[in-house]
């Protein structure tokens, strides 16, 4: 059954993305379940340097662990990994396989998200049916090299007040900056560094967690409001 859109903006409250260079050679699969106890609500897969069938190992363990911990996994870019892997969804950016292809290949339920930076991105995001938005980059970042010029609070605020779907911000954020990406109208943010490449990385999901609750509680909003 597909899920609500109010129960998907609550679960990309803290939505971690693996990142095998942040991990500096620790094991992902480690990395995550720590991620997961700490309160990590969403996990993306997102290792384009590994061959096809090294994400699709790695991609069962994650989705494993995802299951068992109530957790949404989520493939970036590649529709077909996702199938394999049995992941809750696929997230495209603006070039990749269009939505309705990838609906058609995972099915009507899977959570399809999309990539917005500006007005124009948001527009054919909303045109192709996305069901979420990955809002950024919010603040410069070195974890995605064709990231774009940072927008910041206010360019996701711009983007909010044309759509209620679920936004996670992205792009350069850690605990310090949290408060004001959610001010501005995000369900959740995405994080790279400030967990997977924490050295406590449960301490460090769990502190973002909390930082999460406390200024959706403070800026009178439910997990998916």
């Amino acid at each position: 059954m597909k899920i609500s859109r109010n129960d998907l903006a609550a679960r990309l409250g803290l939505y971690v993305l693996t990142d095998a260079r942040a991990a500096a050679g620790r094991p992902l699969i480690d990395l995550v379940a720590a991620a997961l106890r700490g309160g990590a609500t969403a996990i993306q897969l997102r290792e384009k340097s590994l061959s096809t069938l090294a994400q699709i190992q790695l991609g069962r363990e994650l989705r494993r662990l995802t299951r068992e911990a109530g957790a949404l996994f989520i493939v970036n870019d590649r529709v077909d990994l996702a199938l394999a892997v049995e992941a809750d969804g696929v997230h495209l950016g603006q070039d990749d396989l269009p939505v309705d292809v990838a609906r058609t290949i995972l099915g009507p339920d899977a959570i399809v998200g999309g990539s917005a930076g500006n007005l124009d991105e948001l527009r054919l995001s909303l045109a192709a049916g996305v069901d979420y938005l990955g809002v950024g980059p919010m603040y410069p970042t070195a974890s995605k090299s064709d990231a774009g010029t940072a927008i910041g609070p206010a360019g996701l605020t711009a983007i909010r007040q044309r759509t209620d779907l679920p936004i996670v911000g992205v792009g350069g954020i850690a605990g310090t900056n949290v408060p004001a990406v959610l001010a501005a109208g995000a369900n959740g943010v995405a994080i790279i560094s400030a967990v997977i490449g924490a050295d406590d990385v449960e301490g460090a999901a769990r502190r973002l967690r909390r930082t999460i609750d406390a200024e959706l509680a403070r800026l009178g909003r439910t997990p998916g409001g």
